[in-house]
């Protein structure tokens, strides 16, 4: 299918195609209401391979949760299509030869907006109607300033339009439980985000946090903003914690430090030797990622959404302590 075909139209001299399953796709909503029952759904996220040997790495893990069925498995987008043939490619296999439900996240990066349609497209062609849609950070520098494509766009809300314009594709945005790093205060970032819901928004997925006190407020927030639009799920984001190093990681993708409460432990577990216990480590960032879960699910969060950087087993540990079953041994990855 190519870009035109989303709309509806031919393009003189290329053949369409149209994935069978395209029209009986679920959206995340959906699936959501599909999976709701004794335990709250969950949800995984991937990142686009870099390599052969990654990439076998995520179907690794793809496989490993389709068996404890999650509500949808999202791919991250690499800053400004550095990975873009590889990432379609991948996301469109989840959708052809899994039972999972993939979305396909999408950002403003150092794209125009025809090359923005054209990825569309390109998700289109894959199968792929769920899009998950982002301003996206600039590449190198997760919080550096913001430069927008000359023929491109400079908000998320102008990019969900652009989407919903192009077709039937349900769409999600990001949320900010302590708010985005270039937000002024948290009443803009609430306005902001209540923007991209009253663009067609359908839900939003929040940047990872580590204090649930911060994704009650965000909720707080929104609903007194626009009861309507505060309707809309808003899901929170985890990563268990699995090493010292892996702290970083995580400081980089909230874009804030961890709070005290949360380091401490992690140090007390790592010892005072001239060596991290990365057992003892490792065994606190799942405890904490558990307590968190755990939390979330009697606060009503509509569903649990972890960042996996394709590995399968601290994510599952978490869930299996949270009472999800599993129908086969975790790998060992």
């Amino acid at each position: 299918m190519t870009f035109d075909n989303v709309r509806g139209r031919s393009t003189p001299g290329r053949a369409s195609r149209t994935h069978p399953n395209v029209s009986g796709t679920p959206s995340v909503v959906q699936s959501l209401q599909a999976h709701a029952g004794s335990a709250v759904p969950f949800s995984v996220e991937f990142n686009p391979p870099r390599d052969g040997a990654t990439e076998a790495r995520l179907w690794r893990a793809a496989r490993q949760f389709e068996r404890m069925h999650p509500a949808f498995v999202s791919m991250t987008y690499g800053a400004g299509g550095s990975t873009r043939d590889r990432t379609v490619r991948v996301t469109g296999e989840l959708a052809e030869e899994t039972t999972l439900l993939p979305v396909a996240h999408l950002t403003a990066v150092e794209h125009s907006v025809a090359e923005l349609r054209s990825l569309v497209g390109a998700y289109a062609d894959s199968g792929i109607r769920n899009i998950l849609v982002l301003r996206g950070d600039p590449p190198g520098d997760p919080l550096g300033e913001w430069h927008q494509h000359p023929e491109g766009v400079s908000y998320a809300e102008e990019l969900v339009r652009i989407v919903r314009d192009l077709g039937d594709f349900h769409v999600g945005v990001a949320s900010f439980p302590q708010g985005h790093h270039h937000s002024p205060d948290l009443a803009t970032d609430t306005e902001f985000l209540v923007a991209k819901l009253r663009a067609g928004a359908e839900y939003s997925i929040t940047q990872m946090f580590f204090d649930v006190e911060h994704y009650l407020r965000l909720r707080d927030r929104v609903v007194a903003c626009d009861p309507v639009e505060g309707a809309k799920p808003i899901i929170p984001e985890l990563m268990p914690i699995t090493s010292l190093r892996t702290v970083q990681r995580a400081e980089e993708l909230c874009g804030r430090p961890l709070p005290d409460a949360i380091m401490q432990r992690l140090h007390k577990a790592a010892g005072d030797g001239p060596e991290e216990n990365g057992a003892a480590v490792r065994a606190a960032g799942i405890e904490i990622a558990t307590e968190m879960g755990q939390r979330l699910i009697d606060e009503g969060a509509p569903c649990l959404h972890f960042i996996t950087l394709n590995f399968a087993k601290a994510t599952s540990e978490v869930l299996t302590n949270l009472g999800y079953g599993v129908t086969a041994a975790p790998i060992s990855a």
